[in-house]
């Protein structure tokens, strides 16, 4: 059983590893804006989810079968360095998507000054001299 746990975590700490790398070049191409890439890479990252997911519950299911006196101290050693890795990948999709959000505003903030600019451009003037925005004075037709 004990070996069966160990080959489990081994899968599970290369999973992990894996991820960590994903989630780096994730925040590269965030930062780069290649979305094409992107998508790509958004799709490996998916199928190493359910990887990982998978490999979790039957981790999970060899250590019911054992007890702690049981586990080797390099299935614990193991455990340990997956849980770092987990920490480090949950830091890592933090910041990626503190990324996405700043990016997001950017385009907002884009967005909003073109407007402004197509406001400018369009602004006429009333017969009075005020500024008037977007509509047509009475009396024209296009």
């Amino acid at each position: 059983m004990t070996s069966h746990l160990y080959s489990a975590l081994s899968q599970q700490v290369a999973n992990l590893e894996g991820l960590c790398l994903l989630l780096e070049k994730e925040l590269h191409l965030i930062s780069s804006r290649d979305a094409e890439t992107l998508m790509s890479l958004l799709e490996d990252k998916s199928a190493l989810l359910e990887s990982i997911q998978a490999t979790d519950q039957k981790v999970e299911a060899l250590h019911r079968q054992t007890t702690d006196e049981t586990i080797s101290a390099e299935e614990q050693g193991l455990m340990d360095k997956a849980k770092s890795l987990l920490e480090d990948c949950k830091y890592k999709t933090k910041i990626n998507q503190k990324a996405v959000e700043q990016g997001q505003l950017r385009l907002t903030h884009l967005r909003n000054l073109m407007l402004e600019v197509r406001a400018k451009e369009s602004l006429t003037y009333d017969k009075k001299g005020k500024p008037n925005a977007g509509r047509l004075g009475s009396g024209i037709s296009a």
